[in-house]
């Protein structure tokens, strides 16, 4: 029995399996490479439409400018700073600015002051 399993194991011709390899033309490759370049082409092409017509600004969109009320609010919380001043016409101030105002007069935080002087909202007296 000992005999029988060591020839079975030493002794067994084993048949190599070998798949057939199919070729690829030259032409196919780069006719395959073509496509997924131009599907590339075509999706980078389908984002920047879609981010272009996304920052135009269409009618139903909301609008950021401020209620007569809130100008004021901000422009007296403009004033709390000694060192700035408004820059810009009072109608350009949007809810944004309103809450980096708000925002400032809360936390004392300077590196908002710059933000708005950066953007030109503020200006130094």
């Amino acid at each position: 029995m000992l005999k029988g399993f060591l020839d079975k194991l030493l002794y067994t011709t084993q048949k190599s399996v070998q798949k057939e390899v199919k070729s690829i033309s030259q032409e196919e490759v780069e006719a395959l490479v073509e496509a997924r370049l131009r599907e590339h082409a075509a999706t980078i092409e389908q984002s920047v439409n879609e981010k272009v017509s996304s920052d135009v600004r269409t009618p139903d969109q909301e609008d950021y400018s401020l209620t007569p009320k809130q100008v004021e609010f901000a422009l007296s919380l403009i004033a709390k700073t000694r060192d700035f001043e408004l820059a810009a016409d009072p109608g350009i101030l949007t809810v944004k600015d309103l809450n980096k105002l708000i925002a400032f007069n809360k936390f004392k935080n300077k590196g908002i002051l710059v933000n708005l002087v950066k953007k030109g909202v503020l200006r130094k007296k």
